[in-house]
């Protein structure tokens, strides 16, 4: 029992990464009802973004005339494909409302404040250190009208990032981090000449997330993707893009047939090309991207400052005369510098943000 806000935000907040990259161009968001120092309801975010959490919230408890509500970001006043969660906060005669971000949609930026207090009810920001990060990617998404992207590379010891022998070069534990990241995605993205040599399935086997999986891009320029892959039997369950040129427009039937769908652009050489493919994927409903690909790739979008998050596993073992590199390092060694306390045994994990 307490009445310290941030205390209060910050459930809110543990409740809202539950659904992080799984509530399509809507943020995710988690909401707490608090009355006489005790929650007596909490939701976040439906899947693919609706109904909003303050309705969740809001919705399933009767009788809380006088409670406070706590949502990590300002409650919207627009009206959309739902009506604005404002409207809930008054029929339930809510008291006090706290969050922690303004919403940057213009169409509620910093109007639920006033709009409350125009109806007696208390509405105040409350900053929170901790979760200063927390809506980066929907800030992005609303400034940029891209999606957020964020990658991964493993290395071993001694630098290299493809193991001749074996398929990872990480140990479990890495592994099952990867698995975590990528259910905090919507979609997944990589290119023909990774899934070729990995033969990957790219979803999350990781017990508690049912092996869930965030739709896949697949860059395949030239159209190598090779037609016997894991992949390739799970389509119809899958949403899954194969990005290619459109002087290849005639050889995509035999994709298409299989189930893939098809992203057809002029060339994907400088930056505003790679911003026309995101501003695309983007319209398509996506909000965050997990880029894994080599080095070549990851490379590209180094260079054209498109990546904001990067993971870097670093192996405890090295590969010697077994490993080797098919593009440069220049862009990661110096990203190794804030390391992410976690336990992977002799792995390690660094995070470099931009």
């Amino acid at each position: 029992m307490t009445t310290n806000h941030n205390h209060y935000l910050d459930l809110a907040f543990q409740l809202a990464k539950k659904n992080l990259g799984k509530t399509g161009l809507n943020p995710t968001v988690g909401s707490l009802v608090v009355k006489n120092n005790t929650v007596i309801s909490s939701a976040v975010t439906s899947i693919n973004g609706r109904p909003h959490s303050e309705f969740n919230a809001l919705n399933k408890v009767k009788n809380i005339s006088g409670a406070t509500l706590y949502t990590t970001l300002e409650p919207c006043t627009h009206i959309g494909k739902t009506p604005p969660c404002v409207n809930i906060i008054l029929k339930k005669k809510i008291k006090n409302v706290y969050y922690a971000f303004e919403d940057p949609d213009i169409r509620t930026f910093k109007k639920a404040k006033k709009f409350l207090a125009s109806r007696g009810i208390k509405a105040k920001l409350i900053k929170t250190k901790k979760h200063k990060n927390f809506y980066k990617s929907y800030l992005i998404n609303k400034k940029l009208e891209i999606p957020y992207i964020s990658a991964k590379i493993a290395m071993s010891k001694d630098y290299l990032t493809i193991n001749k022998n074996k398929k990872w070069i990480t140990n479990d534990k890495s592994r099952k981090i990867v698995h975590l990241l990528r259910s905090e995605h919507d979609s997944i993205m990589s290119t023909s000449k990774s899934i070729n040599l990995d033969n990957s399935l790219l979803n999350c086997r990781i017990e508690g997330l049912n092996y869930y999986k965030p739709d896949l891009f697949i860059i395949d320029l030239n159209l190598k993707l090779k037609k016997k892959l894991l992949l390739n039997k799970i389509l119809k369950k899958r949403k899954t893009y194969l990005i290619t040129k459109k002087s290849n427009n005639k050889k995509t039937i035999f994709y298409k047939k299989l189930g893939y769908k098809i992203i057809l652009i002029n060339s994907l050489e400088n930056k505003q090309d790679l911003f026309l493919l995101y501003a695309k994927i983007y319209k398509l409903g996506y909000s965050r991207i997990f880029v894994e690909a080599g080095l070549n790739f990851l490379n590209t979008l180094l260079r054209n400052k498109i990546i904001k998050d990067l993971y870097i596993f670093i192996s405890g073992k090295k590969l010697g005369k077994n490993g080797k590199n098919n593009g440069s390092l220049k862009y990661f060694k110096k990203f190794l510098k804030k390391k992410i306390t976690i336990n992977l045994d002799d792995d390690k994990l660094y995070k470099k943000e931009f």
